[in-house]
């Protein structure tokens, strides 16, 4: 068994959204196997099921002069922010692979970035048991997790924050959660880190947390695939 890995670059969050319901169809129907794809957005806030319009706390006037697209989707949680510098990763997985157990594979998803952030960067992050979904270095979020589940394949997914402009997060209550801050991987080793780097290093682990091999696939052969 393996993963198909894509990386796609800057995309649109609807273009993304396209392409991951494309690929989820076929999932569904077994024509593609197991696919993560990972990808930047340029900056959109995101209000998941669970959301509200009021943890946004800039005006619709600020958030059109600024290019900001605002969307409510499927996924759980509440608001969440993306944007350049943040690695952002859909994998669209068949749970019948992992049991149909969601927390087990939430837990997988955390555990890719517990144990790359500890090996590669010596940094110690953990995940908060029975509360919160996500990676935590103390208080701080470093990578948000929201996803959706249908006919047991998933959807959405993970954000990292590998460079990304914190002040954006200004912008929001990330997740709702009032209490809480968040961080990123410059912040945390005190330099800003090669984009492709963290890619390959996240694709890696992937692979590892979930014991599958990788195949990496170009933009163009994954269209191909999806026939777009």
């Amino acid at each position: 068994m393996c993963i198909n890995v894509c990386y796609l670059g800057e995309v649109e969050y609807q273009e993304a959204l396209f392409i991951q319901e494309r690929i989820w169809a076929l999932r569904v129907e077994k024509k593609i196997g197991d696919t993560l794809l990972l990808l930047e957005h340029p900056p959109v806030i995101t209000i998941g099921r669970r959301g509200s319009k009021k943890n946004i706390l800039v005006s619709d006037e600020f958030l059109k002069k600024m290019d900001v697209k605002v969307f409510e989707v499927s996924r759980g949680g509440d608001v969440t922010y993306h944007g350049p510098g943040q690695l952002v990763g859909y994998p669209i997985f068949d749970l019948a692979l992992t049991d149909r157990d969601i927390k087990k594979f939430v837990y997988l998803l955390e555990e890719v970035f517990i144990r790359l952030l500890k090996d590669q960067f010596g940094k110690e992050a953990h995940r908060d048991e029975n509360k919160y979904t996500g990676v935590w270095v103390g208080n701080d979020k470093i990578v948000a997790i929201g996803i959706a589940v249908k006919k047991w394949v998933t959807m959405h997914g993970f954000a990292f924050n590998v460079n990304t402009n914190l002040e954006h997060f200004s912008w929001i209550v990330p997740c709702g959660l009032k209490d809480r801050g968040v961080t990123s991987l410059e912040r945390l080793i005190g330099s800003t880190i090669r984009f492709e780097d963290v890619v390959d290093k996240v694709q890696t682990y992937f692979g590892k947390v979930f014991g599958k091999s990788l195949n990496i696939l170009g933009k163009e052969k994954l269209f191909d695939l999806l026939k777009i």
